[in-house]
């Protein structure tokens, strides 16, 4: 027990895990002065990225004016990411309204849902449903208003929508049923431009 605490100590809350991934080798794909992009940990999909400025920058409540140029940076550096990554698929690229995380990362997601992380209606409602915020819309807000108004007291309540599909929006009753319907849409760049 004791050394349970102590590693608790040491490692911190598991909110607080990403400062740590990015340090991560196993993890790390790509980084530099002013980034660091990773494999996530427990991917929602076959290619799911995060991008993770350098700067201490605990969410996007925290962002200012000053961070457009950082966040137009981001936003490049995950389109690269991603068309390395498959040139076939089409991607997302965004934040959710009310991380389960601290330290901002954008999320770099390939559309086919095709992995075994995904498993609840929470996790396939934040990433198909307002919850996720585009990057786009970030950096249009921070170029209006110089900071970015997200969450809001129902943030959550999207979380417990219905599972609908994300290109159909057929609903379905639960996840097994929705993960089979999926691999039948084909979510390439060609078809959905």
């Amino acid at each position: 027990m004791a050394k349970e605490t102590a590693n608790k100590k040491a490692t911190g809350h598991w909110s607080m895990g990403l400062l740590a991934s990015m340090d991560d080798p196993e993890l790390r794909v790509e980084a530099d002065d002013k980034l660091v992009i990773i494999k996530d940990k427990y991917p929602k999909a076959k290619y799911h990225f995060l991008v993770l400025p350098r700067e201490k920058i605990p969410s996007l409540k925290s962002l200012t004016a000053q961070h457009l140029e950082l966040l137009q940076y981001i936003h490049k550096k995950g389109e690269e990411i991603a068309d390395r990554a498959n040139k076939e698929l089409r991607f997302r690229f965004g934040y959710h309204a009310v991380p389960s995380m601290s330290h901002l990362h954008m999320h770099v997601i390939s559309q086919d849902f095709d992995s075994p992380c995904l498993k609840t209606k929470k996790h396939w409602n934040s990433f198909t449903t307002q919850y996720f915020v585009d990057s786009s819309e970030i950096i249009r807000q921070l170029e209006k208003k110089g900071k970015v108004e997200v969450g809001g007291p129902d943030a959550n309540e999207l979380l417990k929508q219905d599972l609908r599909c994300h290109v159909c929006k057929k609903k379905f009753a639960n996840m097994p049923g929705l993960k089979s319907h999926i691999v039948f849409h084909n979510v390439t760049k060609s078809k959905n431009k």
